[in-house]
């Protein structure tokens, strides 16, 4: 571990890494001793000494996918055509990279009071399903609706694991919807198409004083910002995260 500033980088190891959707990796890295983070926050990752680099550089930007308890850090992605994933794809169990953070304020309001409406598209599930893990191990008292969309079941990371969590947490409604259904070919008996204010309103609309958290592609988190800010939605109860190239 070591400082650069006030900001602190720590050595990381690659402890195992899954496919968990067609196309997406997670990677989970050693948790770095002391080292803390607020659910929904995200980390820079930089390659090591990589054996290929481009004009991007080394260092990305990710949500942190697991929740403040688990015993590692992990961050999942889009393995695009880059050389940072390439090298990041091609990483053996046990090899390093330096992790620094965490940033970001994409985190769970402290009012229990007010429900939580979370708008994902693909990749942008990683804070939410740290906030999810996190809100069913502390029994957080917060209502949460979970709207999660992908083109078919084979390319929504998490999904199983998202939708049985709700066993687990009383509080907590988990909504996905496939927009491309006819090219999957697995069974689906949630909703299709595109999420719309109909939709949230038939799953949440006695929700209480809810704020709205959208991560996801820039063109979805503008569309869905204007939605919600045409039907009434205050500015200041909208959070966002938008997630370019991964």
């Amino acid at each position: 571990m070591g400082t650069t500033g006030t900001r602190t980088v720590y050595e990381v190891r690659l402890k195992a890494r899954q496919e968990v959707a067609e196309g997406t990796m997670a990677f989970q890295f050693e948790k770095p001793l002391g080292f803390t983070f607020k659910a929904g926050q995200y980390v820079e990752v930089t390659l090591i000494n990589p054996k290929e680099t481009d004009a991007q550089g080394d260092s990305r930007t990710f949500s942190i996918a697991s929740a403040p308890h688990e015993d590692f850090l992990m961050v999942a992605i889009r393995m695009r055509d880059t050389a940072f994933k390439h090298v990041l794809g091609t990483l053996g169990v046990g090899s390093t990279a330096h992790v620094e953070g965490p940033f970001g304020n994409l985190i769970l309001h402290n009012n229990p009071a007010r429900a939580a409406i979370l708008l994902a598209g693909g990749i942008g599930i990683t804070p939410f399903r740290s906030i999810i893990m996190r809100a069913a191990k502390e029994k957080l008292p917060h209502q949460l609706f979970l709207f999660y969309s992908n083109r078919r079941p084979e390319d929504a990371p998490f999904l199983k694991e998202l939708r049985d969590i709700e066993a687990q947490n009383p509080n907590y409604k988990f909504i996905g919807t496939m927009t491309d259904l006819g090219k999957s070919r697995q069974s689906w008996t949630g909703e299709t198409g595109y999420m719309t204010r109909d939709m949230l309103s038939r799953y949440s609309g006695d929700a209480v004083s809810p704020v709205y958290y959208i991560a996801g592609p820039p063109a979805m988190v503008i569309d869905f910002r204007e939605m919600l800010t045409r039907s009434g939605v205050d500015g200041d109860d909208i959070r966002t995260e938008e997630f370019a190239g991964y």
